[in-house]
């Protein structure tokens, strides 16, 4: 088991299911606890996922340019424990390796994104173009090929680059519509004859409300009520102008699809019986996902968002709302720009209402949407403080997403869950729980009749992960950032996934919990083999501290005590799982 801090003694009344939009789910008579044994659509198509910044490394080779996060890591007191993504998992140099990887799991497909830097170090096509960033997307690009592996691309994931944002103030300037448009025209000339799926922005909520508003992401910005507004609202008019770019030039020729990934937690109302809770409840879904969503599948924002922030900001004096407006005509050029919509999902939200205060020093995104988040604390929260387990949120969302937007073709384009810990295990029952779990409620969603094509956990490999450096491991797979090898190994979530996948579903109940028991016994050996790799890294260091005099008590500690207690650990772990097994048998 995972360690964690016990749940909360506080004692909390039991809170119960609302109903929801969607007329064709009674959601009165869906039971939380039931499991649904039975098998996805044919064609089904399974994946995993990463992003470039967060595992490509090589921050500073073959002519790349630099990005905000590249800038932003560097600045001492952004990141935990100062951590960048230099090296990460060294992906750059690693493409046979993880396409190795990506084909044991028998992968149907592939989620990456593309470095805009990398390609045009400046941001600006017309200044430059490194060919040798090309060259690396084309054999990443044609290795998955090869392996029948279908690459799914994403051409922002979340890497600007910096001289964008010291010209223009990035996300702020309308010039960066037409940069990004460069930008993705590129990738279509280039890599477009290969590529059937396209991803404009990976998750722009994050983008607008971490990188402008609270400033937690880089470019580290704090433009505290408008400058998400702002950042989004260019964000929604480069996807469109990127759309039709690929719709008028490339279409024919290519027969490929666009599409966004967009992210959003489900809300709850925490009491159904109070009519101000449940509209709480969807104004939390509205500003989150229905921020973007809204404007792409009807051309223009939430109803809601225009009302509160519009009054919000004729309280404070303003003349005009925060929100910024489309015009008619960028309404009807935005509305439709999506063959396929992508859903990052992670976790779930109580919500109740809230009054806040509407005068102008106040003024934020949160503020704006009088709400408040909450949460039960007898659910699973296995590291980030921000993931709670709550797997019947993930059918609601997508059964909301069915019925506001004329249920689109959805590719769940992230879903997973993190670690906290010094000492990763390699058994990993936390998370093959909450991936049996989540994909069994999305199941569910397609029994409803939602149109969900396929699924990409998040993620293939553990990685940098944006303000929480290394803290927090997502992957499938582990690695060994110590090891300047950057070693992966595979949890025991990689073989209770292969099985859901080469079964497209769950069979029967004793064949699944077959798998658990399968999966745990894999990788109480491959917690003995990471525990014999850092046995001999821990003594090279030892080695090496010796012969260098000059090296800190601390260095000594954190170099050599850490990594032997996590041997230890480990080898303790696999010690005590392989007893259990066999008073099992």
């Amino acid at each position: 088991m995972l360690p964690r801090c016990e749940a909360s003694v506080c004692h909390v009344l039991m809170l119960v299911l609302c109903l929801s939009a969607a007329e064709d789910f009674d959601w009165t008579k869906n039971n939380h606890g039931a499991f649904y044994y039975g098998t996805f659509p044919a064609g089904f198509s399974w994946g995993a996922g990463s992003s470039a910044y967060q595992t490509e490394g090589a921050w500073d080779k073959d002519g790349k340019g630099l990005s905000i996060w590249d800038v932003f890591s560097h600045k001492k007191g952004k990141i935990l424990l100062n951590e960048t993504g230099d090296s990460s998992c060294e992906g750059y140099y690693k493409i046979k390796d993880d396409v190795s990887l990506i084909k044991e799991l028998k992968l149907n497909h592939y989620r990456f994104s593309i470095s805009w830097p990398r390609l045009i170090p400046t941001g600006i096509k017309s200044d430059h173009i490194n060919e040798k960033g090309i060259q690396y997307y084309d054999q990443l690009i044609d290795h998955l090929l090869e392996n029948k592996i279908t690459p799914i691309v994403t051409l922002y994931h979340w890497d600007l680059p910096q001289v964008l944002q010291e010209k223009y103030g990035g996300w702020q300037n309308i010039s960066m519509v037409n940069h990004f448009n460069e930008f993705a025209n590129l990738c279509f000339e280039r890599f477009g004859n290969r590529i059937k799926y396209w991803i404009t922005f990976n998750n722009p909520w994050s983008v607008a409300v971490e990188g402008y508003e609270t400033g937690e992401h880089a470019p580290g910005l704090k433009l505290r009520g408008m400058g998400a507004y702002r950042a989004a609202h260019n964000i929604i008019k480069a996807h469109a102008k990127v759309w039709h770019t690929y719709d008028t030039q490339w279409r024919g020729k290519q027969k490929g699809m666009v599409g966004i990934s967009l992210s959003g937690d489900w809300g709850e109302p925490v009491d159904i019986s109070n009519q101000k809770d449940i509209e709480a409840a969807e104004r939390y879904v509205q500003f989150y996902l229905g921020w973007f969503a809204t404007p792409i599948f009807h051309g223009d924002y939430p109803q809601v968002m225009k009302d509160f922030v519009g009054r919000k900001s004729a309280q404070q004096g303003l003349g005009t709302s925060r929100l910024p407006t489309f015009s008619p005509q960028e309404k009807s050029y935005i509305k439709g720009t999506c063959d396929f919509l992508g859903i990052g999902h992670f976790t779930t939200r109580y919500i109740t209402q809230k009054n806040n205060p509407s005068d102008r020093s106040s003024s934020s995104y949160f503020t704006d949407r009088d709400l408040a988040e909450l949460v039960d604390p007898r659910w699973p929260d296995p590291g980030s403080e921000w993931l709670y387990s709550v797997p019947w949120g993930f059918r609601r969302l997508l059964n909301f997403v069915k019925t506001q937007y004329g249920n689109p073709m959805i590719y769940v384009t992230e879903n997973g869950v993190s670690e906290k810990m010094s000492c990763t295990e390699l058994c990993d029952e936390w998370r093959i729980q909450y991936f049996k779990e989540y994909i069994n409620e999305m199941l569910k969603a397609i029994k409803d009749g939602v149109n969900v094509k396929g699924y990409t956990a998040w993620s293939l490999l553990d990685k940098f992960e944006w303000d929480e450096g290394y803290s927090e491991r997502f992957g499938l797979y582990y690695v060994d950032f110590r090891n300047r090898n950057k070693p992966r190994y595979p949890k025991a979530s990689v073989q209770f996934y292969k099985r859901v996948i080469a079964s497209n579903g769950f069979p029967n109940q004793r064949e699944v919990e077959n798998w658990r028991r399968k999966a745990v016994e894999t990788c109480s050996s491959s917690n003995q083999l990471l525990a014999a790799e850092e046995q001999r890294s821990t003594a090279a260091n030892i080695l090496r501290l010796i012969h260098d005099p000059l090296t800190s008590h601390m260095e000594m500690v954190t170099e050599i005590v850490v990594p032997t207690v996590c041997t230890l650990s480990i080898l303790l772990s696999a010690i005590f799982l392989m007893f259990l097994l066999r008073r099992r048998n």
